[in-house]
C-alpha cells in the first residue's frame, strides 16, 4: 500500500512538472531543456529556508516558488529573442550549471552528497489538491486572451507579429508562469523525498518531461495529464521485467510517436464534453 501511494505522489509531482513544460512547449512552441533546474531551484530554495531558518512550510512553499519565478526571469529575459533550437541550447546549458552550483556549493547545497534532514510536509492530499488548482490555473490561461495569443505566435510568429501580439511579451510571462508551477512542483518533491541530490534535475529529466506533452499532445493539456500518468507508472508498474523495462518503455514512445505524430489526444481537450453537454441541455430547453 505505501508503494502505491509513493507511486501516485511522485505522479502527481511530475504531472504539476509537465505542466510547466506544456506551457512553453505547448502554448509557445519553445523547447526548453532547462525546466527541471526550475525544479531543482525551489525545491533547494524552501528545503534550505527550512534548514537554516526554520521557517513555517506556506512561506517556504511562496519563497521556493518566487525563487523559481526570479531564476526564469534571468534566463528568459535574453533568449525570448532567440530561435527556438537556440532558446534549446541556452535552457540546456542553464540546466547544467545548476547543476555544477549544486555539486560544488557543499557547505549549502550538501554538495553531490545531497541534503539531507529535510522534514516531510507533503502528502498525497496534498499532491492532489495542488494537482487540481495548478491544471485549473494552466486550463484557464489557455483559454484566456493571452493563450490564444500564444498559440497564435506558435502557429506562425511573423503574423502574430502583424497582428499586434507582443511576441517578445507573451514568452516572457507564459516562461515565468512556467517556471513558478515547476519550481512548486520541485518543493512538493523536497517535503516529499526528504533528499535533494544534484543528479536528479539533470536535462533527461526535462527531456522526458517534453516526450510525454508529444505523447499526449502538443496540442492538448488532458493529452500530456493522461500521458504523465502513463509514462510515469508504467516504468514502475513494469519493474517486475526490470531487464525489459526501458526497452519496452522506448519501443512504446516510438510507436506513438510514429502511428499517432499528433499524439494520442492531438488536440482534443476534455471541456469539449462538458461544452456538448451544455449544448445538447440548451437545445433540449
Amino acid at each position: 500500500m505505501d508503494y502505491i501511494y509513493s507511486i501516485l505522489t511522485l505522479t502527481g509531482i511530475t504531472m504539476i512538472g509537465v505542466m510547466g513544460t506544456y506551457m512553453v512547449t505547448g502554448l509557445t512552441g519553445q523547447f526548453s531543456f532547462g525546466q527541471a533546474a526550475f525544479m531543482a531551484v525551489g525545491g533547494y530554495v524552501s528545503a534550505m529556508l527550512t534548514l537554516r531558518f526554520n521557517l513555517p512550510f506556506p512561506v517556504v512553499v511562496l519563497a521556493g516558488s518566487v525563487a523559481a519565478t526570479l531564476t526564469g526571469l534571468l534566463v528568459g529575459m535574453p533568449t525570448i529573442r532567440l530561435r527556438r533550437d537556440y532558446i534549446s541550447l541556452v535552457t540546456f546549458g542553464f540546466g547544467e550549471a545548476i547543476i555544477s552550483v549544486l555539486n560544488n556549493s557543499a557547505q549549502l547545497t550538501g554538495g553531490a552528497e545531497g541534503l539531507v534532514g529535510i522534514p516531510k510536509r507533503v502528502d498525497l492530499l496534498l499532491v492532489a489538491v495542488s494537482v487540481i488548482c495548478c491544471l485549473f490555473l494552466v486550463a484557464c490561461y489557455k483559454n484566456s486572451k493571452f493563450g490564444r495569443q500564444c498559440l497564435a505566435l506558435r502557429t506562425d510568429e511573423l503574423a502574430a507579429r502583424s497582428m499586434g501580439i507582443d511576441v517578445n511579451r507573451m514568452k516572457l510571462v507564459t516562461f515565468l508562469f512556467a517556471s513558478a508551477i515547476t519550481g512548486y512542483a520541485g518543493v512538493l518533491y523536497a517535503f516529499y523525498s526528504q533528499y535533494l541530490e544534484p543528479g536528479y534535475y539533470n536535462w533527461t529529466v526535462s527531456a522526458e518531461w517534453l516526450i510525454i506533452v508529444f505523447v499526449g499532445g502538443i496540442n492538448s493539456l488532458t493529452g500530456a495529464m493522461v500521458s504523465s500518468v502513463i509514462l510515469t507508472g508504467l516504468p514502475e508498474l513494469l519493474r517486475f521485467a526490470s531487464a525489459w523495462r526501458i526497452l519496452i518503455y522506448c519501443i512504446i514512445v516510438l510507436l506513438i510517436i510514429n502511428y499517432r505524430p499528433n499524439g494520442i489526444f492531438g488536440d482534443w481537450e476534455i471541456s469539449r464534453l462538458w461544452k456538448k453537454r451544455r449544448a445538447v441541455l440548451g437545445g433540449r430547453a
